[in-house]
């Protein structure tokens, strides 16, 4: 079992006011090549007036302005990234200060992917990485992912793109603004992956079911998914498989609600078995109905890997 810790909403005690602008003032970072301009145009589609690479020192500005009375940008997204030479130092202060302003509650929210993922989008676009115009794409990802790592702490939500087409982080995208434009609960992702096609970037919690009798043995189940009724009986069949249901519950349900206290905007938790077709998925979907009754938690499943070889 592993632990990150991600970011989390600020709070400014603005009550109803700020509640209700939650969502309305997205800042959109993270490594080059991860997705962010297809992120912004989905966030523009849905009517945000957005902003690509806008100089961090204007940011506080531009908010200020969207929260001013009778605002003709009532809904802003803005991407800030290493192109400005200034971005790394400047955002962290700046960040504090837009976070103070009455009433804005604003989303930081930071895609990522994996170093693979991002050497062969340069490789395909055949574009020059912004800190490596004269040396391997390789070092320049690599120094961005360093560069970026405090900021990335900071995010209040990390999206890794590795295994999404353009369409489906579109899709993402549109997903995640419209949750953010109405919400006040924490957004809980009951995440099922395999471990054979990596640990997925985004995960808060991460829990290792491989322990579990594996359907993928038997061969009338090995074709199937751990959405299927024949494969959570065989599952459910051993005595393993339900005290684990049980303690991991009683414990999600014990701190699930601490996150909520702490004003945690997302929580991603992350089940894996080997190849992310039967135990993961079965678990995820069994975890559902036990936190969807958690006061002030909104519960979504993702399965990552449920189509993979």
């Amino acid at each position: 079992m592993g632990f990150r810790s991600g970011g989390r909403r600020r709070s400014d005690g603005a009550g109803a006011n700020a509640a209700a602008a939650d969502g309305r003032f997205v800042v959109i970072t993270g490594l080059s090549g991860s997705g962010k301009s297809q992120a912004i145009r989905a966030l523009e589609d849905l009517g945000y007036f957005c902003v690509d690479n806008l100089p961090t020192m204007l940011i506080p500005t531009l908010a200020r302005l969207s929260q001013q009375q009778g605002s003709e940008l009532p809904k802003v997204a803005i991407v800030v990234d290493v192109r400005e030479g200034a971005f790394l130092q400047r955002f962290p202060r700046v960040w504090r200060e837009v976070a103070r302003i009455p009433g804005l509650r604003p989303s930081l929210i930071f895609l990522d992917a994996t170093h693979a993922t991002l050497v062969r989008r340069f490789s395909e676009t055949r574009r020059p990485h912004p800190l490596a115009y004269n040396r391997p794409v390789t070092e320049g990802i690599a120094e961005e992912r360093k560069r970026l790592d405090k900021i990335r702490k900071m995010a209040d939500e990390i999206i890794d793109t590795s295994s999404l087409t353009v369409h489906e982080l579109r899709s993402r995208f549109m997903s995640l603004a419209r949750v953010q434009s109405k919400r006040t609960p924490l957004i809980v992702t009951l995440l099922s992956f395999g471990f054979k096609h990596g640990v997925p970037l985004d995960a808060d919690l991460v829990f290792d079911v491989r322990f579990l009798p594996n359907p993928h043995f038997v061969p009338e189940l090995k074709p199937l998914t751990g959405k299927d009724r024949r494969v959570v009986r065989f599952m459910e069949q051993h005595e393993t498989t339900g005290q684990f249901v049980g303690k991991l519950t009683d414990m999600l349900r014990f701190l699930v609600p601490q996150y909520v206290n702490e004003g945690k905007a997302y929580l991603t938790i992350a089940i894996g078995c080997t190849g992310g077709r039967h135990r993961s998925v079965m678990l995820a979907e069994t975890l559902r109905p036990a936190l969807r009754g958690l006061q002030g938690v909104r519960v979504r499943v993702r399965h990552r890997d449920i189509q993979a070889d």
